[in-house]
């Protein structure tokens, strides 16, 4: 079985910050609720071949720091940025990167910061 890693990212409301993922393209595939008052208390989210949990209990970033940085490899990045550019806090625009991978950033919910990238074609 091949190894697979899912970064977790600790939020302050699994469910809203699930559903903010999934309306940028993310899709929820699990989600898991507290017993007694029905909370989502995780949540388990795919793009591609990228695939993130998220858990209860962490803080939104604030304006001084950045609590998480999450890099997600992804297909038409130029297509995707044109796709949410008007919808989500864009902090950088696509720019290819000595590194060979084209990328832009933006924040999501909770001001965490996420690189959408993929490799430039040569």
């Amino acid at each position: 079985m091949a190894e697979r890693i899912a970064p977790m990212i600790h939020v302050p409301d699994v469910k809203a910050t699930a559903e903010w993922y999934a309306s940028i393209g993310f899709e929820i595939r699990d989600v898991g609720r507290e017993c007694d008052d029905g909370d989502v208390i995780w949540a388990l989210l795919r793009l591609g071949e990228s695939t993130v949990m998220l858990s209860a209990g962490g803080k939104a970033s604030d304006a001084h720091r950045r609590e998480f940085d999450l890099y997600i490899y992804a297909e038409e990045i130029d297509r995707r940025y044109e796709e949410l550019k008007s919808r989500v806090d864009i902090i950088e625009e696509p720019h290819d990167t000595f590194y060979g991978m084209r990328e832009f950033l933006l924040r999501d919910c909770n001001r965490f910061w996420i690189t959408f990238a993929e490799p430039m074609v040569r």
